[in-house]
Parts: C-alpha cells; sequence; structure tokens
C-alpha cells in the first residue's frame, strides 16, 4: 500500500488526483502493465474506494467520482490523504438477465453485441443493470436491441 496526498483537481466535468511517479512506477510493476486501466483499491481520507487509473491527455489520474467524495467528505482544491494498491481482483459487469433473454431471442443483435469492443459490452451491461424499475428495464432492453440493429442511438452512442 501505497500513500501520498495531493490536492484534488478537474478536467472537465471530472475531478481526479494525479499519482507521484515512484507510485506509479510500484502499480506498474503489480500490475504488469503499464498501458490501459489499472484496477486499484485504496481510500482518501481513510473513506475506501475501488477504482481505476486511467491515462489521459498524457498523465495517469485517479478520477474521483461521487460516492468517493461523498464518502471522503471532499471536493475539487481540497488536500486529500490517498493510499493506494493494486487491485488484483477481476472485476466483471453481469450482463441483465433480461438482456440476455433478448439477445438469445435475437441472434442478429446478439452477433453485433459479440463484436463491440469489451468496453462497449460493459457500458450497455452497467447501464442496464443500475436501472431502478423493471419498466425501464424492459424499455431500455429494447432500445439496446434496437441499437444493435443499428435502428437506434443508445447510452449516448451512434449506431453501430
Amino acid at each position: 500500500m501505497q500513500t501520498f496526498s495531493a490536492t484534488i483537481e478537474k478536467i472537465g466535468v471530472n475531478p481526479y488526483v494525479l499519482l507521484p511517479e515512484k507510485i506509479l512506477i510500484c502499480l506498474f510493476t503489480q500490475a504488469g502493465k503499464n498501458k490501459g486501466p489499472i484496477p486499484v483499491k485504496g481510500t482518501i481520507n481513510r473513506h475506501p474506494f475501488i477504482q481505476h487509473l486511467v491515462k489521459y491527455s498524457g498523465s495517469w489520474r485517479l478520477y474521483l467520482n461521487t460516492p468517493m467524495r461523498k464518502g471522503s467528505a471532499t471536493d475539487v482544491g481540497d488536500r486529500v490523504l490517498v493510499t493506494i494498491e493494486f487491485d488484483p481482483e477481476e472485476r466483471i459487469t453481469p450482463m441483465h438477465p433480461q438482456l440476455k433473454t433478448a439477445l438469445l431471442k435475437d441472434k442478429k443483435a446478439a452477433a453485433v453485441f459479440a463484436a463491440l469492443t469489451p468496453s462497449l459490452q460493459k457500458e450497455i451491461c452497467r447501464y442496464i443493470n443500475q436501472l431502478k424499475t423493471t419498466a425501464s428495464v424492459e424499455k431500455n432492453i429494447i432500445k439496446a436491441i434496437q441499437f444493435l440493429l443499428g435502428k437506434e442511438r443508445f447510452v449516448g452512442r451512434e449506431r453501430p
């Protein structure tokens, strides 16, 4: 577990902290890579988090989502104490059972889904999984299938 302090900055609408080079090198060594998202876990002002390090615009950033900031009672401009380590736990985003059923019924949509990048597959699954009502799930699964068939936008994306 590595510890450092940093000031929360913001790029666009996204709050983040930059990591010291020494800590990045340690995390890259633990992860066995220095490209792509790096899964990490740790604390911000003693509030636990699970997140990914992401390289954007030439810098590796730990983005601080709303639960991370609320839990640590921090905001942009605040100085925070961060503990961080590589998280080897596999992160799987399950497919909603109703989406799975819909894809089994529509082979063409299922083939398009299978050909999507893993990150877009995860984005679709995550979006549907976070919906609260049965009606929302059903409505958005229809939209997802239409998206996969090239007939509609979904999750802010143009048709594939």
